[in-house]
């Protein structure tokens, strides 16, 4: 068996049971911090991927710029990573099976599709082509000869467009459709966690931002959580930090900010160690 197979296993083994942590790194240099903290596997994520090309979210990155992105971080560390890829990069069923072949064709070991189109307002699509979107990219996933994760996303209430309600119909759907597993962005509570969990026979995503961000880590999986993300949440601080910096340097006339720059002493051994070569 390949190191990447082994990879691959691994992953699917990890929604077998239990919970696990999955960080979204937004480059090389914060993969290998997350695997060096004792990360299990890790997530690309589109919002960061596209601020490290100097792009808005939604819709702005290219499917061969989250395929190469995805291939670097899939080489940063030796943890089984998935890919954070949108609608899919296309409206077709038949195009959304073949970024699912992408994929691991990248050396992904998952990959997420959500049902969210990527024009302005961010529709979601139909429901019925909604389902047979995932319909196509389960049957492309299970045609591997290694597991692929692939991730089902409900981002309705993530784009403001439908509720929790409708939300969990769909990912009922899309559990009906082949998917490994189900993922409703923003959550607002732990009640809405634990009716996402019971709705469908898969396991759960839960993203760690908002409300959900105020709860520990052993709460979120004692709701039945499988696994848990922090998205754009790293992008997001690192961007930050930067935004910090510079009202300090253009606006404010001083440099303040930099008493909370990191040391090399305290980046570079978390860098190697990541790497794990």
């Amino acid at each position: 068996m390949s190191a990447l197979s082994k990879r691959h296993q691994a992953f699917a083994e990890l929604h077998a049971k239990g919970c696990f942590l999955i960080p979204n790194p937004y480059d090389i240099g914060s993969a290998r911090v997350m695997a060096a903290f004792g990360a299990k596997a890790l997530a690309t994520t589109s919002a960061g991927m596209a601020f490290t090309l100097g792009k808005p979210d939604m819709g702005e990155v290219t499917r061969d710029e989250a395929l190469i992105h995805a291939s670097a971080i899939v080489g940063a560390t030796q943890l089984p990573v998935s890919g954070d890829f949108e609608n899919g990069f296309a409206d077709a069923p038949e195009e959304v099976a073949r970024t699912v072949r992408l994929a691991r064709e990248a050396g992904l070991s998952g990959c997420s599709v959500e049902d969210t189109q990527m024009i302005e307002g961010h529709a979601p699509y139909p429901f019925d082509l909604a389902v047979e979107r995932i319909r196509a990219a389960a049957a492309a996933a299970k045609a591997l000869a290694d597991p692929l994760v692939l991730c089902a996303r409900a981002d309705g209430m993530l784009t403001g467009n439908y509720d929790v309600v409708e939300g969990i119909r769909r990912i009922q759907a899309f559990d009906e459709a082949g998917a490994d597993l189900l993922y409703i962005p923003l959550l607002p509570d732990a009640d809405a966690v634990r009716r996402v969990v019971k709705s469908v026979s898969k396991p759960i995503n839960v993203l760690a931002v908002g409300p959900v961000a105020k709860m520990a880590v052993a709460d979120i999986a004692a709701l039945g959580a499988r696994r848990i993300s922090i998205g754009s949440m790293a992008a997001r601080l690192a961007q930050a930090a930067v935004i910090r910096a510079c009202r300090d340097m253009f606006e404010n006339g001083n440099f303040a900010s930099f008493a909370h720059a990191a040391r090399g002493a305290e980046v570079d051994p978390l860098l190697i160690k990541g790497a794990g070569k």
